[in-house]
């Protein structure tokens, strides 16, 4: 069977797997799309995406489109002949005349078990749900997000260290491996794809910043996984006096009453702050413009920690 000439969509560190073991496989991309260079950095230098540089070092065309909505960009990307077309966290529905050309139609390689959390932020999702396992799934596209009918799936379990950037990570290398065992079954006419229950359907929209603020009348087990599900970004963040401060790694303890919701009620090698139930063990964290410390270091920077609330002023 002769290869179809395929193109590739992504941009984030999440794609580059997928990317990668396209290049290496039989269905090398014969172009990639991705979002254009973003300002980043104090000095605000533009910075191509991770998928642009994996595209480059390995000498394919990329086209950089924020959106293809306009016909200069879907003739650009027609003119490549796509006959079939793969999706890894490019972050953009694609329009129906995108949609249109492959004769082999275009896969989605999605971080949840689909229909459980469509959308942008699966992985931080899952983890702030409490999941105990989430996984790949390989879909078709169509005009909605993340409703297309379901081709393969397969399961990862949610380890209790998890944060979302361990999680992503296995789920981007076990989703480029999904994929590469599901397009020559598609090829060949082998599956027969499922229909999504959309009865069973959650959301996870796109992150915000504002959404890793911790409120401490939350329970500790709450803030655990809010910790967890927001590490790498945002970050889990609140205020010791005018400092922010952002907690890189915590563990809850217990769901009983601790103290006025943010106290600070022991450190050691832990710093203990109650919360609306329960303890949240703060074991490493960070204060704005400084790295990252062990709460142990970090207490014996602040000698009267203790009894300190944090949070934002009322």
């Amino acid at each position: 069977m002769t290869m179809p000439r395929v193109a590739f969509f992504g941009s984030p560190d999440f794609a580059v797997p997928t990317l990668t073991a396209l290049i290496e496989s039989p269905y090398r991309p014969c172009v990639v799309v991705t979002q254009p260079d973003r300002p980043a950095g104090r000095g605000r230098t533009p910075r191509p995406s991770p998928v642009k540089v994996a595209a480059q070092a390995a000498g394919i065309d990329v086209l950089l489109r924020a959106r293809l909505r306009d016909p200069e960009a879907t003739a650009a990307l027609a003119a490549h002949g796509p006959e079939l077309q793969v999706i890894a966290a490019y972050g953009q529905i694609l329009r129906p005349d995108v949609l249109a050309l492959p004769r082999f139609g275009t896969l989605n390689v999605h971080a949840s078990l689909l229909p459980r959390w469509r959308g942008a932020s699966p992985v931080t999702a899952a983890i702030l749900a409490g999941d105990a396992e989430t996984g790949a799934t390989i879909m078709l596209v169509d005009a909605g997000e993340d409703t297309g009918d379901i081709l393969t799936v397969r399961v990862e379990a949610i380890r209790p260290d998890d944060d979302a950037g361990s999680l992503g990570d296995r789920l981007s290398a076990l989703g480029a491996s999904l994929l590469l065992e599901t397009i020559p079954a598609w090829l060949a006419g082998e599956i027969a794809p499922r229909p999504q229950d959309t009865s069973r359907a959650t959301r996870a929209p796109r992150l915000r910043k504002a959404q890793g603020r911790i409120d401490w009348t939350r329970p500790a087990a709450e803030i655990a996984r809010q910790v967890r599900a927001f590490s790498p970004w945002p970050g889990a963040t609140t205020r010791l006096r005018s400092d922010d401060l952002r907690i890189w790694r915590a563990r809850a303890e217990g769901d009983g009453a601790a103290g006025s919701p943010g106290t600070v009620t022991g450190v050691g090698e832990t710093i203990d702050v109650a919360t609306g139930a329960g303890l949240l063990r703060v074991e490493r964290l960070q204060r704005a413009g400084k790295r990252a410390m062990d709460a142990h270091a970090f207490a014996n920077g602040e000698p009267d920690l203790l009894g300190q609330r944090l949070g934002d002023p009322a």
